[in-house]
């Protein structure tokens, strides 16, 4: 080491230090406003949930009987939200609460039910909530598991879990919860084990197709079939390999199952009498329906009916060049077009314009897909209205029996359009969402 050429004494650095503490103390300055920020959330969500829980007394329903009266239409119900021994909360007060919420329909009935039950079924936990011990989001989060316990087993839960909540595991909780049922309901966990089995499914993903064209698939299968689909997958993408396919295994894999399906699909199966033997009939071959909506004007972009988002047209060239497909095209249909009939009954043609033109239930915030709603009539067809599109709206079950009943009433102001009314505000729905148009009081 040269010492004859180092500086004794580093001129610069007190600048430097200078410097570098202005940097700290603004940081500590924002990591205590962030605090800050966060404290005051936290008080407001524990606040929220003294508010909904008191709102709830206001809406309990005291006849369990109606409880069994959820899908009839323009009846008010008491919802059972929580487990048992919880109070039934007023439907119709769900749906306006869910509104003022910003939720939908199912989002805002699970969201109440976490409230009350955790308030009614687990009051160690909740007094934890209000003392700000443990987080809400971590509180509503357990009160998923316990819902379906007894009312001794919930007891069971809230007491040996309250005291640890902040910073127990999801798996310690889990297996709380499963210990509990097996304790205080042991025929319901075994009934739990043997229904497991009709919690199979797969979900192709086709909900959420982007422009790439790839679904992504997840499922819950038996084991033995599991291990079937395994053998029949890996042994077609080795072959695959094996004639000169130069995709990664994965992609192999990948195209074997949509291969299989596409050979499946290609048959007609030959369906017996149980009793006599004799085919009577048969289960037709493919039969899939893709929908591709493609402009005049841009041949580089299409929209993917199935699932409303973009497509490349390339993309689209390749599903046509897949074997057995076949193509149909349908005529333009004018989604601000209106073309009436006499009767009540919706003609396919008007049903499929209004499904096309509004994509999901018209109430505010409710997300749930056109193909699964009620078309309603706007003006009552027993009051004159029309069947045409311009007087159908698509509204799920529960929302069409609040309008129904009256607790809630719309108009269309243009194709997709509305003003919605209800005893706690106005909104606007449109094709870009819900817009709360209710007049708040000026800040004091």
């Amino acid at each position: 080491m040269d010492l004859g050429t180092a500086p004794l004494f580093d001129l610069t650095a007190p600048a430097a230090v200078a410097d570098e503490l202005a940097v700290l103390s603004r940081s500590d300055e924002l990591l205590a406003e962030i605090r800050g920020h966060r404290t005051v959330v936290a008080e407001r969500e524990i606040a929220t949930l003294r508010a909904i829980v008191e709102w709830a007394a206001e809406h309990v329903v005291a006849d369990e009987a109606d409880a069994a009266t959820l899908t009839e239409r323009g009846l008010d119900t008491g919802l059972p939200l929580a487990g048992p021994g919880a109070p039934l909360i007023s439907d119709f007060a769900v749906m306006e609460l869910s509104a003022l919420l910003g939720r939908s329909l199912d989002s805002g009935r699970n969201y109440v039910g976490q409230v009350i039950e955790l308030a009614h079924r687990l009051p160690r936990l909740w007094a934890r909530v209000l003392d700000g011990e443990v987080p809400v989001w971590k509180a509503l989060r357990v009160t998923d598991s316990t819902r379906l316990l007894p009312a001794e087993a919930a007891v069971f839960v809230d007491r040996h879990l309250a005291p640890y909540a902040h910073g127990c595991t999801w798996t310690q909780v889990d297996r709380l919860v499963e210990e509990a049922l097996v304790r205080f309901d042991p025929e319901a966990a075994e009934e739990r084990r043997r229904s497991a089995q009709d919690h199979r499914h797969v979900d192709t993903g086709l909900d959420a197709v982007g422009y790439d064209g790839i679904a992504h698939i997840n499922g819950v299968l038996d084991v033995a079939d599991a291990l079937d689909l395994e053998n029949a997958v890996a042994r077609r993408a080795k072959l695959y390999g094996q004639l000169g396919d130069d995709d990664s295994l994965d992609v192999r894999r990948a195209k074997a199952l949509g291969e299989i399906a596409r050979e499946d699909l290609a048959l007609d199966l030959e369906v017996a009498d149980p009793d006599t033997g004799e085919v009577a009939r048969t289960i037709a071959g493919r039969r899939t329906e893709l929908v591709v909506h493609l402009s005049a004007t841009d041949q580089t972009v299409g929209r993917f009916g199935n699932t409303r988002t973009p497509i490349s047209v390339e993309q689209i060239k390749q599903w046509l060049g897949l074997a057995h497909t076949s193509v149909i095209v349908r005529p333009v249909i004018d989604l601000a077009g209106s073309q009436p009939v006499d009767s009540y009954e919706i003609p396919d043609r008007i049903a499929r314009q209004v499904k096309l033109r509004d994509h999901h239930c018209v109430f505010p915030h409710c997300t749930r897909p056109a193909e699964s709603c009620d078309l309603d009539h706007i003006e009552p067809h027993a009051a004159g209205g029309e069947t045409s599109a311009r007087n159908l709206a698509p509204k799920c079950r529960g929302h069409h029996r609040m309008k129904t009943a009256g607790r809630a009433s719309y108009r269309m102001l243009t194709p997709g359009t509305y003003y919605w009314t209800l005893p706690s505000g106005t909104y606007l729905v449109d094709p870009t969402g819900t817009y709360d148009l209710t007049l708040r009081p000026p800040d004091h």
